[in-house]
């Protein structure tokens, strides 16, 4: 068996031009499913939240829910897309455990919204990224494979399937093949999802938490050599996060190029993207538009939505995202580099929550592209989800402010925040953090570091000043760093008379 070497990336862009498109999935957060009653709420013990119509039983019908058709349209104006004046539901027909009908409710070839756009900035410049389609559907139930190591059905002993999600409305998101990105082409594919995600936050439809799976991505990645056809395209399914959208397109890159240099060729398959290693793994071969037999829902009706009400949705559009951004960018007085490292951090939401909890934006700013952004590199997670809040760490700035902590002791009064162990304040109380600003505690700390120090004492009555370093660092020692150091400095040279 002979193994194959994967080229570089740099090498690989030199060589291969990538195509690339996304499929984004989002769980409206309505407060009942598509086409029933049953509740929405995530987290309610398994199949609980079900009723005849979204397990399909025989002799019941759905019913469109106008809350979901209201914000699929929302999202279709926000992207730029017309609105269909007429469109109807179909039948996706195909059998897996977690579809109760043997069949999903969908949108084919007259979807609510088309031909829009969404503009994403990357390294300095504005990319247009097409949208296809934006159409509404009904999600499909939740399988659990026990037994095995990774959680997926090979090496299971057994599944379970969870109907609660089933018929929760679900709204896909399609673009049109994005072409002519180079090396860049991960970093669109993440700008794109991130700046998908923060208009459908902005529109309030849902609350896009890829971690819980209500906004789930599929990468579609190809490759042809400069100025030849398309190659044939992969596939990545249910893609969690953002950093994984790009890991999972330049994944695809390098083990696609490996594939072509040694002389094979890529098959259009679905794949899993594995966290662990960052790499993706075959899944089945893709199905094709015949294959689902679609055909229009024999029991629901066309929509045929209200000019005027789609113009009344339009005219109740927030504000769009990149405007948003401009306008806290004038706010905070950064240049564009800093700014686009906050959009890039995922910080911008972050930030102005803490903004709005009393830091300024410099001390905010400083936390989250610093501290907190250094922990998420190192878990790998989103810096939304390294279990600080802004209202904590607006907190954590106050007691600096007020003179309570140190930057020093607000790190590790940080690490207890991370840990669970509380608020900032009720942590700072639990440990005995606090900075000391007794004088006379402090005055009696350095009088003992100058007697335990006394030649670096003399140094400093010789006006060696930079010695009283010695003493101060003695003394923040005794105290655990709780002392102010610069207070600590002072001290030391008034009781040495330098």
């Amino acid at each position: 068996m002979t193994t194959t070497t994967r080229a570089s990336y740099e090498d690989v862009v030199t060589r291969y031009e990538p195509v690339i498109g996304l499929e984004t999935h989002v769980e409206l957060g309505t407060n009942t499913k598509m086409f029933c009653a049953c509740p929405t709420e995530f987290g309610a013990e398994p199949n609980t939240q079900v009723c005849p119509v979204c397990l399909g039983l025989p002799g019941s019908l759905p019913v469109v829910n106008r809350a979901a058709i209201e914000s699929a349209i929302r999202i279709g104006l926000a992207l730029n897309c017309s609105i269909a004046a007429w469109c109807r539901f179909a039948r996706k027909n195909y059998f897996y455990p977690d579809m109760p009908k043997d069949f999903q409710i969908s949108q084919y070839d007259e979807p609510l919204c088309v031909d829009g756009y969404l503009d994403v900035e990357v390294e300095g410049q504005t990319v247009r990224v097409a949208i296809e389609r934006v159409h509404l559907e009904e999600d499909t139930g939740k399988t659990l494979h026990i037994g095995g190591a990774t959680g997926r059905i090979h090496g299971a002993t057994e599944s379970l399937v969870d109907y609660n999600r089933a018929g929760i409305p679900l709204v896909e998101i399609v673009t049109r093949p994005v072409t002519g990105t180079g090396a860049l082409a991960p970093d669109v594919a993440r700008a794109y999802v991130t700046e998908l995600r923060d208009v459908l936050r902005s529109l309030n439809v849902s609350d896009v938490r890829m971690e819980q799976g209500s906004m789930r991505c599929d990468v579609n990645t190809s490759l042809n050599p400069p100025g030849a056809e398309w190659g044939t395209r992969t596939e990545t399914k249910n893609v969690n996060s953002l950093r994984s959208v790009e890991r999972a397109v330049r994944s695809e890159m390098l083990r696609q190029a490996s594939v072509l240099d040694a002389g094979g060729t890529i098959t259009q398959e679905t794949r899993h993207f594995q966290e662990d290693t960052g790499d993706t793994r075959s899944g089945r071969s893709k199905e094709t538009a015949t294959d689902y037999r679609y055909f229009p829902d024999p029991d629901l009706v066309p929509l045929a939505p209200d000019p005027t009400w789609v113009e009344e949705l339009r005219a109740g559009l927030p504000e769009a995202p990149r405007v948003h951004r401009r306008r806290l960018q004038e706010q905070w007085g950064v240049s564009d580099h800093d700014m686009q490292s906050i959009v890039n951090a995922g910080a911008v939401e972050l930030i102005e929550a803490t903004v709005a909890e009393g830091a300024s934006a410099d001390t905010a700013r400083k936390w989250w592209l610093g501290e907190l952004a250094r922990r998420a590199n190192e878990s790998g997670a989103d810096l939304a989800a390294v279990g600080v809040t802004p209202a904590q760490v607006a907190e954590l700035q106050r007691l600096v402010d007020e003179g309570k902590l140190t930057d020093k002791l607000a790190r590790t009064v940080l690490e207890g925040v991370v840990a669970g162990e509380g608020s900032p304040t009720e942590i700072v109380a639990a440990r005995g953090l606090e900075v000391v600003s007794d004088t006379g505690a402090l005055t009696a700390a350095v009088d003992e570091a100058i007697a335990a120090n006394p030649d670096v004492a003399q140094k400093v009555r010789d006006g060696k000043v930079a010695a009283a370093g010695a003493l101060v660092g003695a003394v923040m020692k005794a105290t655990r760093g709780q002392a102010d150091a610069k207070t600590v400095r002072e001290l030391v040279l008034s009781r040495l008379g330098a």
